[in-house]
């Protein structure tokens, strides 16, 4: 089953379950209740804290949930901020979940440090619900932006193409019709 976040980011071959990491665990749990799904693989866009450029498609099974506190040593967790379907997590690219766009090059920098190499909002909660429940999960994103002051102004003007580039990406490997 294909799962994307919905509002501007929908796939016609793919369920939204809804933007950011609260969202996308409620209803995604929900789905995972009433279908039982074999497997999940979740489709969207991403930005760079810098390593991959716009239009890189990229796939993993390794999400983390760092926030911006964590970086700045201003916060910690006592709960496990790194989820992951893959066997070996050293060849994964780990994406980065928060319900926070980073837009600071500085702190981009500071998540490449951490090994963290994309951000998408909703990664996170599709990968720890997947584990919850034992459904096999990976995902698929295409880069619309950099982390840095020109985010949002970047990811508006690409991600449509980023949108059609995931589709084409997804047919020529065979996994649409």
């Amino acid at each position: 089953m294909f799962i994307c976040a919905g509002d501007s980011e929908q796939f016609p071959f793919a369920i939204p379950i809804g933007i950011g990491l609260v969202d996308a665990a409620i209803n995604l749990t929900r789905l995972a209740t009433m279908e039982a799904p074999e497997f999940l693989i979740f489709v969207g866009t991403a930005g760079s804290y810098g390593e991959h450029g716009i239009f890189d498609i990229v796939e993993s099974k390794t999400a983390a949930n760092v926030e911006q506190g964590f970086l700045l040593g201003s916060a910690y967790t006592p709960i496990s901020n790194v989820v992951s379907a893959a066997e070996d997590v050293s060849r994964e690219t780990i994406i980065n979940s928060s319900n926070y766009i980073t837009t600071d090059r500085g702190l981009a920098k500071k998540y490449l440090e951490k090994k963290l190499k994309l951000e998408n909002m909703e990664f996170f909660s599709v990968l720890a619900v997947a584990k919850a429940f034992n459904i096999p999960v990976g995902g698929v994103f295409c880069v619309t932006n950099y982390c840095d002051e020109n985010a949002h102004r970047d990811f508006l003007a690409n991600q449509k193409e980023a949108m059609e580039r995931l589709e084409n990406y997804l047919r020529e490997k065979g996994v649409l019709q």
